[in-house]
């Protein structure tokens, strides 16, 4: 019996070879003719490999899909019979047994299918018809495994050839995460594979390969720069979970999260608390593996960008970014003013202590913070930084003294950021409030010594230089700066300086400033609120009598204007020089002109 099924399949295949012979390629309906004989009898199973061949980005879109539409309708009830790897390649060596024979053949052409749909997947040159389609056939695959557990397998696959991808994966993503994302055990083997893969990334980049990898300096490199893009972008569109619900999760399989190695054992593994742990167990492992990659430079500020609000409040043990955290802020520049969200939320809620934390935030104090994308964040953390009573009156006098002279050099929307920041530190600290208006002994300055040097009249005892906040002295300077800004040319700058005349020692006379409401300004929204600001009284350049002339004679002292429409002029030739005179009428005096000959 199995000579003649032999048999059948040989000459099914030759009638195939000579379907192609005629015209080259085959037509819609003899691809439809195909995928009929191929569901209908084990006689035609040769036509699988004619159909898997016009699985391609390039091959006709509409003979493509019914190829695939096929295929599907074949391989789906025979993914249940179908061994695994290990067992046909074991089946492969006996290889006596007609089934065993049938089924190592079925391996090869599944591998083939699942080889096929990644590539139609992750090719930019899919049509978005056929890429969709190819995606749900992939992921149908993945659902429907033996005893209806996930075939982590499959999509490591996939998932791996996604990272891999040299050309943009960007609308297999969204696709992905729109459809599959929402899927708790999709979520779960996806930090699965991400872990393996960035780990084996990992292992792969020697030490000269990571500086490399940083400038960008090699071809290699940069194809591991755009691995780790992609691997960046994978991350970025799982969603992220909600940890307070009650509900159940939603499963892609009918099993949830076991995968084929492990038994499950636990009463309670479909409950709600197991499936959290085992995801936040996952999702940081998979976070770690990243972060230790030598991340390109986007790729790093957007994760100091978002870690703070999509990755701390997911992860298992938060206190574990720690050293991620304090070496990106210690870099300094941009790169610590994006680390101090995160940094911050270990030190408030997860008892992350960092000695040097103000140091370094006073170092940040830079004119380039006041034009930074990220300053808005920046700016409130500052303000809820200084907040605490326990801050040190040096270190608010230090942090104010610094803002001050930083509003000499930064932009409109800058300054009033900066007086709104001065007036909540000098409120929250009455004991700097000295530093509003500090008078200097005549006695002190006349005084010999350092200490009489540094109340000297008209010297400023502040070092803007000095790293070091209790090295500044701040403590025996004032906020001249703030005078100074009485007379900034830009108005709302000017008026906004009168909040700090109060008497901000009475706080039940006044009120913290938000600093939100500033923090995102710039030349933009100081223009706009300048425009809309209504003004009562307009100052106008006017006289109070109708002029006679263009200028007056209080102008020019000497000289006269009046009406010359009616004006002669005599020239008179004095040696070298021509004179003219012109008599204007019998009021104005005649004026002289002096011309060169």
């Amino acid at each position: 019996m199995a000579k003649s099924s032999s048999a059948t399949a040989m000459a099914s295949a030759s009638a195939t070879k000579k379907r192609r012979s005629r015209g080259g390629t085959l037509t819609l309906e003899e691809v439809k003719t195909l995928g009929r004989e191929l569901l209908s009898s084990r006689a035609h199973l040769n036509h699988a490999p004619a159909l898997l061949a016009l699985l391609s980005p390039s091959a006709p879109l509409d003979l493509a899909l019914e190829a695939l539409i096929s295929l599907q309708s074949f391989f789906v009830p025979l993914i249940p019979s179908i061994p695994s790897s290990s067992a046909a390649a074991t089946a492969g060596d006996a290889g006596s047994d007609p089934e065993l024979v049938f089924g190592v053949w079925l391996r090869q052409r599944f591998d083939e299918l699942g080889a096929a749909l990644v590539e139609l997947s992750v090719s930019p040159h899919s049509d978005d018809a056929i890429r969709d389609v190819a995606l749900d056939a992939l992921m149908d695959f993945v659902k429907l495994g033996k005893d209806g557990k996930f075939q982590s397998a499959i999509y490591h696959k996939f998932l791996h050839a996604v990272i891999h991808a040299s050309d943009s994966v960007d609308p297999l993503l969204e696709l992905l995460g729109s459809k599959y994302f929402k899927y708790t055990d999709v979520c779960y083997f996806t930090y699965t594979s991400v872990d393996k893969i960035a780990n084996s990334l990992g292992s792969k980049t020697t030490d000269f390969g990571k500086d490399a990898l940083q400038n960008g300096s090699d071809g290699s490199e940069n194809k591991c720069a755009i691995f780790i893009h992609n691997m960046y972008n994978l991350l970025a569109h799982v969603p992220v979970m909600d940890y307070q619900k009650e509900s159940a999760f939603e499963m892609w399989s009918a099993v949830g999260l076991s995968s084929k190695r492990e038994k499950d054992s636990s009463k309670d593994s479909s409950s709600t608390a197991y499936i959290k742990k085992k995801i936040k167990l996952k999702f940081t492992k998979a976070w770690l593996s990243f972060l230790k990659l030598p991340l390109p430079l986007d790729v790093y500020k957007e994760v100091l960008a978002s870690i703070h609000q999509n990755v701390i409040p997911s992860m298992s043990n938060p206190a574990i970014l720690c050293d991620f955290l304090t070496r990106s802020y210690d870099i300094g520049g941009v790169i610590s003013v994006m680390a101090l969200s995160g940094l911050f939320i270990l030190m408030t809620q997860h008892g992350l202590e960092y000695p040097k934390f103000y140091e370094k935030l006073y170092a940040l104090l830079t004119p380039a913070v006041f034009m930074a994308k990220h300053r808005s964040v920046f700016l409130q953390l500052l303000d809820t930084c200084l907040k605490s009573s326990y801050l040190p009156a040096y270190l608010a006098a230090a942090f104010a003294k610094r803002l001050s002279r930083l509003a000499l050099s930064v932009p409109p929307a800058g300054a009033l950021i900066i007086i709104a920041l001065i007036h909540n530190v000098l409120r929250r600290h009455p004991s700097v409030n000295f530093l509003v208006h500090w008078e200097v002994d005549e006695n002190d300055s006349n005084a010999g010594g350092e200490a009489g040097q540094s109340k000297k009249i008209g010297a400023d005892p502040f070092n803007n230089d000095e790293a070091d906040p209790a090295k500044s002295g701040a403590m025996r300077s004032s906020l001249w700066e703030i005078d100074a800004l009485r007379h900034h040319y830009s108005p709302a700058v000017s008026r906004f300086v009168a909040s700090l005349e109060e008497d901000l020692t009475v706080r039940a006379k006044t009120t913290e400033m938000k600093i939100t409401d500033f923090s995102s300004g710039s030349y933009a929204t100081v223009f706009r609120d300048e425009v809309r600001r209504r003004i009562k009284q307009v100052p106008l350049a006017f006289y109070r009598t109708t002029p006679t002339s263009l200028f007056q004679g209080s102008d020019f002292p000497g000289w006269t204007f009046g009406d010359q429409s009616n004006s002669t002029v005599d020239t008179t030739v004095e040696g070298n020089e021509t004179i003219e005179t012109v008599g204007a009428s019998d009021i104005t005096p005649p004026k002289r002109l002096r011309v060169e000959a």
